[in-house]
């Protein structure tokens, strides 16, 4: 019996290396997708080689140890530590604006962590259980088996992909396969890359993740132009509002709402150019709730005059339901266009089965809203097709791509209408800001973003930040987009498919190396 205690005390000592090696891996891969920090680096700056160096030591870490089930127990402690340092501000959401005690909100953000973690800790079950993890084949079926599980992560149950280690890319040389394969097969890429280099380093055989190396960086050294899918077409001067409501006060009557009210209205009136954005919810109240003659100067505006606007508002009533909106008012529409969020939050917009009780615990402006349909019809404007996107809805690549079935109705143009202000002046803005650049690569269109606290800015159809106001700040941010038409790889295939062809291909490689393996 003693024996066997000094054994087991002998295995927990030998085990603090791997244990550290974990959880600094999980916070530097973190710190990969969105640098946190404002000082030296930009805030929110995504490092693409510290993600990939985190992960392959993580690799190194998992494929020592000596059973599938303390790889899982590994791989749950590294994605459950990555992920709630990804997300962390969502504490300020909980805690600061929503009332719940700091400690009820620290559990609420690890348990989400830990729930989508387990994801991982399964995909590494599996691998450690099936393959030996020096074989060839076996490095491809630790790639599709992580894609899975950030597919799985970012689909399943809603979904919430936020930080998945693609995003990371949008700066490296994978940038250049996100209008191939989007920002999941980027993350099996990714995979990929981390495990060469991770075998690389147990085997000290260099030759193999060099060779890996250099031809996964091909197209970014490619000359400029090779990896182009669409055409300019026209341009339109846009005005993006950042009305910068406190979060504390944008719903209430005596302060936020007659605020929000009076500045959106008379820098909607004072705007200029083709097209004016205001963000979601920058009316705050419903239509039949404004002040008399407020619903009707507005409409007057823009759909008897010149100029073409999209206002984010709630709409519907009791009897109907309510809808997360965007308006959309343009001399060439006879009627108010309208957009209804699709994806919505759960606990913000819905409540999930068997959680209200969570949510009588927070002071927030919740219901359940009526859902809109996906591919939605984009907004014209002078011979531009606008097509809006709500909050985190840039996040699902897959869904925005539904609206690329017809190439003649296809966006030239997103629009991202948010409001972040429940993260305060956290990382998260920059992290969105991040979200809506892969998109922008996806799809080769540039996108807008409309934010009542950050990040409102133009990006380029190959994702670079042109303009961008100060976080945290009120203020209006002019500029000219020039509108893409055509298709990528991606929006074709996904348009049509969804991402049932990645499934399909790491399904495939686990299948090929499952019976390829050699035994143990």
């Amino acid at each position: 019996m003693d024996r066997k205690s000094a054994d087991a005390r002998r295995n927990e000592v030998a085990s603090l290396p791997t244990i550290a090696i974990v959880f600094i891996a999980a916070a530097a891969q973190s710190i990969g997708v969105g640098w946190p920090i404002g000082a030296g680096i930009v805030q929110g700056q995504t490092i693409w080689w510290l993600q990939t160096v985190s992960m392959a030591a993580f690799v190194v870490a998992v494929a020592r140890l000596n059973s599938p089930a303390s790889a899982a127990r590994y791989t749950w402690a590294f994605a459950t530590t990555w992920l709630s340092t990804t997300f962390w501000w969502l504490f300020v959401a909980m805690h600061t604006y929503g009332g719940l005690p700091a400690l009820l909100a620290v559990i609420a953000v690890i348990a989400l962590a830990a729930a989508l973690g387990a994801y991982y800790a399964i995909a590494i079950w599996l691998w450690r259980k099936w393959f030996p993890v020096h074989n060839a084949l076996a490095i491809g079926a630790f790639a599709a088996l992580w894609l899975m599980a950030e597919m799985a992560r970012g689909t399943w149950l809603t979904g919430f992909g936020w930080g998945a280690i693609g995003y990371a890319h949008v700066d490296g040389p994978l940038a250049a396969y996100l209008p191939w394969i989007g920002s999941y097969g980027v993350s099996g890429l990714a995979a990929l890359w981390a495990a060469v280099l991770a075998i690389a380093w147990t085997q000290r055989r260099w030759g193999p993740a060099v060779a890996m190396s250099a031809l996964l960086c091909i197209p970014s050294v490619l000359p400029a132009g090779w990896n182009g899918f669409t055409e300019p077409t026209s341009t339109l001067q846009v005005t993006l509002l950042q009305g910068n409501i406190p979060q504390d006060e944008k719903f209430e009557t005596g302060s936020g709402v007659p605020l929000a009210l009076q500045w959106y209205r008379n820098a909607l009136n004072q705007s200029t150019g083709d097209l004016v954005i205001a963000p979601e919810t920058a009316i705050p109240l419903l239509p039949q709730q404004l002040p008399d003659g407020y619903w009707d100067a507005l409409t007057t505006r823009f759909m008897q005059g010149t100029q073409s606007a999209l206002i984010g508002i709630p709409l519907g009533s009791f009897k109907t339901g309510y809808t997360n909106s965007v308006i959309g008012l343009t001399p060439s529409e006879q009627k108010v266009w309208q957009y209804d969020k699709h994806h919505l939050v759960p606990f913000g917009e819905f409540i999930p089965p068997l959680f209200k009780w969570f949510t009588q615990l927070m002071n927030i402006p919740l219901g359940d809203f009526n859902r809109g349909p996906l591919g939605q019809a984009s907004l014209p404007v002078r011979g531009e097709r606008v097509a809006p996107n709500i909050c985190y809805e840039d996040l699902y690549g897959e869904e925005l791509a539904t609206r690329f079935t017809d190439i003649t109705t296809s966006p030239t143009i997103f629009a991202n209408v948010s409001n972040l202000g429940w993260f305060n002046n956290t990382v998260a803005l920059q992290q969105h800001l991040n979200i809506s650049r892969a998109r922008a690569l996806e799809f080769q269109r540039p996108f807008v973003r409309a934010t009542n606290t950050g990040a409102t800015a133009f990006l380029s159809h190959e994702g670079k930040v042109i303009d961008m106001l100060r976080p945290l700040t009120r203020g209006v941010l002019q500029g000219q987009v020039q509108g893409r038409t055509g298709l990528t790889p991606f929006a074709w295939w996904a348009s049509r498919f969804g991402l049932w062809p990645l499934w399909i291909v790491a399904l495939v490689i686990v299948a090929v190396a499952f019976y390829k393996r050699k035994p143990r």
